[in-house]
């Protein structure tokens, strides 16, 4: 018996929730679905499915084996259905993942575009500054700035972000410019996750200072707000640093001290098949993200 065959019948069953249901959704009869799991487990060796009068139920080898297998019979139909449409239009849902700020500040404009572009495909994106696990939350493409990644994960570098040192002039003129990165530590800083060791560059190599302040945050729009309203001053990503808050007011101070960088990039969780249309969705925004940063 072929193997596709077997492989699509029991497919079919486990996502109809029965034989009778798999017959009716790919037009085969109901004996024919039944032989084709059955040589399937045979040929497996181990029981799929266990069946009563009643229901049918995942095994636990059946369930990882589906687990296993519906993600390539997806992939064959996207693959197929690109060759025989004329349009190559997309369609389905893709799950994105990006930080808040960024994701508000340079995903979400692109959203429109990209459903424009593909009016049937269905997106989910998930603006969060914590760092997801892609394959327990069923995420298929995260875009971020991080200089740390799942080492299964498959990442595309699309850009660079330089990190920079913030504050607002009203700040600076009730408390006076930093001028050297040892000055930090007579100033309110800003802490982003507990991260306190800020570090710079200067004639000697690398180096940090230890900075400290009255609020700390695990989400960048904290720290913009506290920085823009005078509060003290930041650390983050340049791609943030938008000409709306430059204009309200906010200045970069210590440039040259800083060299330290993140890359933006476009990940994949760690999956034998990624559909087709999660590769041209990342290849949109490879695309689109490179130009506009």
């Amino acid at each position: 018996m072929d193997r596709f065959q077997e492989l699509t019948a029991f497919v079919a069953v486990v996502d109809a929730g029965g034989f009778s249901a798999a017959a009716r959704r790919i037009g085969e009869s109901q004996s024919v679905i039944s032989k084709s799991v059955s040589a399937l487990e045979k040929r497996l060796g181990v029981r799929l499915l266990n069946r009563s009068t009643r229901s049918v139920t995942l095994t636990d080898h059946g369930r990882k084996y589906h687990e296993r297998m519906k993600p390539l019979l997806d992939e064959i139909a996207q693959a197929d259905g690109e060759l025989t449409s004329s349009t190559l239009e997309l369609s389905g849902l893709v799950r994105i993942a990006a930080s808040a700020s960024f994701g508000r500040l340079h995903v979400l404009p692109l959203i429109p575009q990209l459903l424009a572009l593909h009016p049937k495909l269905k997106l989910d994106l998930q603006l969060t500054d914590g760092v997801q696990d892609l394959l327990a939350e069923s995420i298929d493409l995260a875009i971020r700035i991080s200089p740390s990644y799942s080492p299964d994960a498959v990442v595309k570098r699309v850009s660079n972000a330089s990190l920079v040192c913030v504050g607002s002039r009203d700040y600076f003129e009730r408390h006076g410019t930093p001028q050297m990165p040892e000055d930090l530590v007579h100033h309110n800083c800003i802490v982003f996750n507990g991260i306190e060791s800020w570090a710079f560059e200067g004639p000697t190599g690398k180096f940090s200072v230890r900075v400290s302040g009255n609020l700390s945050s695990n989400t960048v729009e904290t720290i913009l707000s506290a920085v823009r309203a005078g509060v003290g001053i930041g650390m983050f990503h340049g791609a943030t640093l938008t000409r709306e808050l430059r204009d309200a007011g906010v200045v970069t101070v210590l440039d040259e001290f800083i060299s330290e960088s993140r890359d933006v990039s476009l990940i994949w969780p760690n999956r034998k098949f990624i559909s087709a249309r999660v590769r041209q969705v990342t290849d949109f925004f490879a695309k689109e993200l490179a130009d506009r940063l």
